[in-house]
This record gives structure tokens, C-alpha cells and sequence, in this order.
């Protein structure tokens, strides 16, 4: 891979448990259950580089892991294995991310703008220009919860185009809306494109991707089918979907269910053998490419369970917490109740030292 990169991505998956209940997620985090709890990856494996100044297309079925991607890249979710490296600060574009419902389309804007590291006067000098162009009238000043898909979308969008990022990620953004915002935006990206950043355009409208992209990804049910020129790769998508839809509703079913069944199945050990396998034979001659491997696989990855040295600290916090109450539930000092641990559960009972004298009347 060329070391002249914006985006690097590489070996990178993601898993989903499929837990039942937030009681079975629960348990599963503090490892207290040893019951398998099924896996869905939506993501398996997945390589790629995006140059400075480039425009990369994503296209690919519902479910296929396109947006799964643009928030791993975006640092709105982590990555189960592998490597992210981003050179610069992301803004991503989708229907409602980062919106809070409860606030105006106002406080949105200034607290987005805030997440981003602007400063309030830098705000303050961007509001007109970001309520002009997202143009949603009076609704400015309602909670975003009551706004249509469409008018998130220009909310959204405007914050994110006028904070200057160095990596514009847009998830479906230009799906809702009409042609006049369209347009707006699709200057805007223009506009961004002539300036040399760097675009992610995520997206089902295979028109859009052909004006804007400069290559295109093809990510099929979790894995990286095919990227190129963008018309090599539209052309080879609009072949699978001509296909696709020429099939029976039965075969359709059928063809869904084998590679969602696929992704259940991943297995991420025998895919790391693999990775450590093919740079074994590119490079016989070091003897550390295993190690390598599973530090490139995990090394910068955050585990989603507690580790056993954390279970065991949260423990002793627990058992001391539970103590402390059980101490001012029962009314005796902790000294009282370390030389008498029984005493906790008889709050009537009085402790009398056996070498203290009693005086009668």
C-alpha cells in the first residue's frame, strides 16, 4: 500500500453481539455469564487506503456494512480488529448524527460546533452563514425532535460543511430533501473537492456517486468485493443487481439468508492465521510476523469486556460499598463491626467491652 494516504484502513472488523436482553449484555460485559452468546460481523476484514484530495465512493446492499465503516472511520464507533489511521479531523454528514432531540436546531448548531473545537466567537462569526444555507425557517428555534428527516439533513449538513473539516463524511445525507438543497449541496461538495479535502460519500444513488467519486468501494455483506475507477466498479455493482433482481423471491430469500449465515460464521482466528500466513510467505524471513500480526490486529483496539484485573478491583470496590452500608443501616462503627462482623445484622444489640466495669445503683 502507498504510504501517501488520508485514510488508512486495514484488516479491520467489526462484531456484534446478539445478546437477548441488557441483563445478558450486562453479565457478558463483567464476563459473569458463561453462556456463547451469538455473533454477527458486520464487517470482515476490510483494506483500504483514501489519497489526500480524494472523492471515495461506498456503495452496496442494505446491511452490507458501508455505514458500519463511515462511523468506524468517523471515531463514532471502534473497530474490533485492526487498523484505523486518519490524518486529519473527520465532520460525517447522516440523518440526524450527533443532532440531540431535546435542543433547538440553535443549541445544535453551537454545540456541534463546540464538539468540533471551535471556540464561541468562531461560532458566533459562522451562525449566519450555517442558518442560511440549512434555511429551516422558524423551526431554527423548535426542538430537533420535531423535525422531518429532510430538514435534519439540511440541519446536519450545513453544521458540518461550514466547521471547515479536514475529511467530510457523508452517510445518505443527500437522499431526503428537494432538488434546490440538492443542488446546494452538491456545489458544496464541489467546492470542497476543488479545494483538495478529502471526501467519503456514502451512498445508494448510483448518479451521484458517478458526478462526485473519483473511485468507488464496493463493500458486499462485510467484505470489500471490489474498488477501482468508478465507472469499472458501478458498472460490475449494476451487473450484481441486474442479476439480483432477475432471481425468484425465493432464491432472493435464499441467497440473503447464506450470506448473512456468513457472517455469522466469520471466524476471526482462522482470518488472523490467514493475514500471518500471506506475510509469512511475502516475507519468509522474519521470524516476528505473528507477533505482528496480532499487535496490527489488536494493538490499537479498546476491548468492549473488563479485563480479569478490573473485574477483581470492581469486585473489592463492591464488597467494601456493600460493607459501608451495612455499617450505617446497623448503626456501629467499622472498628465495631470488624471485631464483630455479626453485629451488622443485629442494629439492636449493644457491644460491651468484657474488661469495662459496670456500676450499679
Amino acid at each position: 500500500m502507498d504510504n501517501a494516504y488520508k485514510i488508512k484502513v486495514q484488516n479491520v472488523t467489526k462484531e456484534y453481539d446478539l445478546y437477548k436482553s441488557q441483563s445478558e449484555k450486562l453479565r457478558s460485559f463483567f464476563s459473569l455469564s458463561n453462556s456463547k452468546v451469538p455473533h454477527f460481523w458486520s464487517l470482515m476484514g476490510i483494506s483500504l487506503e483514501i489519497k489526500p484530495g480524494e472523492t471515495l465512493g461506498l456503495i452496496g446492499v442494505n446491511g452490507s456494512g458501508k455505514s458500519t465503516l463511515s462511523n468506524i472511520i468517523s471515531g463514532i464507533i471502534p473497530q474490533t480488529t485492526g487498523i484505523v489511521d486518519v490524518r486529519g479531523d473527520t465532520s460525517i454528514i447522516a440523518i440526524g448524527a450527533g443532532l440531540r432531540g431535546n435542543l433547538t436546531g440553535l443549541e445544535n448548531i453551537r454545540l456541534k460546533a463546540l464538539m468540533q473545537g471551535l471556540t464561541n466567537p468562531e461560532i458566533d462569526a459562522l451562525m449566519d452563514d450555517i442558518v442560511s444555507f440549512a434555511d429551516i425557517g422558524d423551526f431554527l428555534y423548535q426542538p430537533v425532535k420535531s423535525y422531518s428527516s429532510g430538514m435534519k439533513s439540511r440541519l446536519g449538513f450545513s453544521i458540518a460543511v461550514h466547521v471547515n473539516p479536514d475529511i467530510l463524511i457523508i452517510d445518505e445525507a443527500l437522499s431526503v430533501g428537494d432538488d434546490t438543497f440538492y443542488q446546494k449541496c452538491v456545489d458544496k461538495i464541489a467546492e470542497f473537492k476543488d479545494e483538495g479535502k478529502t471526501i467519503v460519500f456514502v451512498s445508494h444513488s448510483l448518479k451521484q456517486i458517478e458526478i462526485l467519486c473519483d473511485r468507488v468501494a464496493w463493500i458486499h455483506y462485510g467484505t470489500l468485493k471490489e474498488i477501482g475507477a468508478t465507472d469499472k466498479v458501478v458498472k460490475d455493482y449494476r451487473a450484481f443487481t441486474k442479476w439480483f433482481k432477475a432471481q425468484t423471491k425465493k432464491e432472493k430469500k435464499h441467497f440473503q439468508r447464506q450470506m448473512k449465515e456468513n457472517q455469522k460464521a466469520f471466524d476471526i482466528d482462522a482470518y488472523q492465521k490467514q493475514v500471518t500466513e500471506e506475510r509469512q510467505q511475502a516475507d519468509p524471513d522474519n521470524a516476528n510476523v505473528a507477533a505482528a500480526v496480532k499487535k496490527d490486529f489488536y494493538g490499537s483496539v479498546i476491548s468492549e469486556k473488563m479485563s480479569l484485573s478490573n473485574r477483581i478491583l470492581t469486585t473489592v470496590v463492591g464488597v467494601l460499598f456493600v460493607l459501608i452500608c451495612l455499617v450505617n443501616i446497623s448503626g456501629h462503627s467499622v472498628s465495631q463491626v470488624v471485631e464483630h462482623p455479626s453485629s451488622i445484622f443485629q442494629p439492636e444489640t449493644v457491644l460491651h467491652d468484657p474488661n469495662a466495669t459496670t456500676s450499679t445503683k
